[in-house]
């Protein structure tokens, strides 16, 4: 028998008949119910619990973690996880990666790489992840590894948990179900999905082939950056967070559970779904966040201010004001400051910087070559900024208010330096005389003229 519930927002609710539902916050204290009276009352593991589930708790942090970070949900499942279990064999990875890996050596120097094509043969998200970098090490819990995924069909009798990161998705093209132990997320490009360490979901494709970026957080999970002197408003608002309601799966069914776990993949084979969460509270939970309703704040007057004010999530680290890893995106917005050059300068960073492009074109890459679905690599202390084409406009250019439209790029920006895989390093997608774009500036230079 297969029961798929969708409720409604909350504990006690009935269930809303074919729609995906979410509750609204970051980090809030939810519970819902996708059968009346499945949440137990005041109480987190009773003697005996309704429908005859099982209570199991899904703990985010460890048990001493201060409050405000302290993360776990209870679970009342069909099936505890336990008995979604069984004998695991190892399998390939495919060129998924997990740091440390030291494949290869490359010079120092910015890269670049177009985009990387949707394979013709029927490819999931587990079989199309091909990890373009890693930093850190996922053993001591810090650093990330950077993915493209491609996938032309859904994982079918599939359901996969990752056990050494946190994920965040990015959709460059096509749209995501991503049905979670946890219920559903739909997510679209110009959308992100967080789905954390541990929780059990099934990648679908409602609408075709799809495209986009991974990063797996292997550090602190994702949280929103301090606003400091902006105060309360704006940024990334919490209130835009949605997390999906409890949906259960009642599936007696062969079923593949694929975990990641200590950097490989194992794999068994299941007589039923896992996917069989009939009821949840807690605040360790996955959500989905729409990148437009991003508030982005800047110059109204002159200079250009940090990147860092982009940030929409951060995973601290244990020295404050250093990132294990920042996700910052560069939206639509008003450009209006006056007697200044107004792309991104050039810089050298101690974070390293991984780009992608989701659609338009970036600000200080208007030469061609930087193309959505296309990524860079700008590593630690590594010179950056505006290619040519960019830089020659942006200082002749006559200032007034501008608005870039049409545009959205983001960043993994990470304290570690980040290795590229044997897979970035030989694709024919790398552009090979990317990191000679500086060569090609003019000197300016005149002594004699200010």
């Amino acid at each position: 028998m297969n029961v798929t519930l969708r409720p409604g927002l909350a504990a006690g609710t009935t269930p809303a008949a074919n729609e995906t539902a979410y509750l609204s916050g970051f980090g809030n204290g939810f519970e819902t119910e996708a059968l009346p009276g499945a949440l137990p009352v005041g109480r987190n593991s009773p003697q005996r619990c309704a429908y005859g589930l099982y209570a199991e708790q899904l703990s985010g942090s460890p048990f001493t973690a201060p409050r405000a970070s302290n993360e776990r949900s209870w679970l009342y499942r069909i099936r505890p996880t336990v008995a979604h279990w069984g004998r695991f064999e190892r399998v390939d990875p495919g060129l998924w990666r997990t740091a440390p890996c030291a494949e290869v050596e490359l010079p120092p120097a910015p890269l670049r790489w177009d985009p990387i094509p949707l394979p013709e043969a029927p490819t999931s998200f587990l079989e199309g992840i091909r990890t373009v970098t890693t930093a850190g090490d996922a053993g001591s819990m810090a650093g990330l590894a950077a993915s493209i995924y491609l996938a032309t069909r859904s994982m079918t009798d599939e359901v996969f948990y990752n056990a050494d990161a946190e994920m965040l998705f990015v959709p460059q093209q096509g749209a995501l179900r991503l049905w979670t132990e946890f219920g559903i997320i739909d997510i679209a490009p110009g959308e992100i999905a967080v789905i954390p360490r541990g929780v059990k979901l099934r990648v679908e494709l409602p609408a075709g082939p799809a495209r986009g970026y991974l990063c797996e957080n292997y550090g602190g999970a994702f949280t929103l950056p301090e606003r400091g002197p902006i105060g309360a408003n704006c940024l990334a608002n919490p209130r835009d967070f949605l997390t999906p309601v409890a949906a259960y799966e009642d599936r007696d069914a062969p079923t593949q559970l694929t975990v990641k776990w200590g950097g490989a993949l194992w794999r068994t084979e299941l007589p039923h779904s896992p996917l069989d969460v009939v009821a949840w509270h807690g605040n360790y939970a996955p959500y989905k966040y729409d990148l437009r309703r991003y508030s982005p704040v800047g110059p109204v007057l002159f200079d250009h201010a940090d990147p860092s004010i982009f940030t929409v999530l951060t995973s601290p680290s244990e020295t404050p004001g250093t990132a294990n890893i920042d996700f910052v995106i560069f939206p639509e917005r008003w450009m209006v400051a006056e007697n200044t050059f107004r792309p991104p300068w050039y810089h050298m960073n101690v974070m390293s910087e991984f780009m992608g492009l989701i659609e338009g074109v970036y600000d200080a890459k208007t030469g061609g070559g930087f193309v959505p679905g296309g990524f860079s690599l700008h590593n630690t202390m590594l010179p950056h900024g505006p290619d040519m084409a960019a830089f020659e406009a942006a200082s002749a250019v006559e200032l007034k208010p501008h608005k870039l439209e049409n545009t959205l790029a983001f960043m993994f920006e990470t304290r570690f330096p980040q290795k590229v895989t044997r897979f970035a390093a030989e694709a024919p997608q790398l552009q090979q005389a990317y990191g000679d774009y500086g060569l090609g500036l003019h000197r300016h230079f005149d002594p004699k003229r200010a």
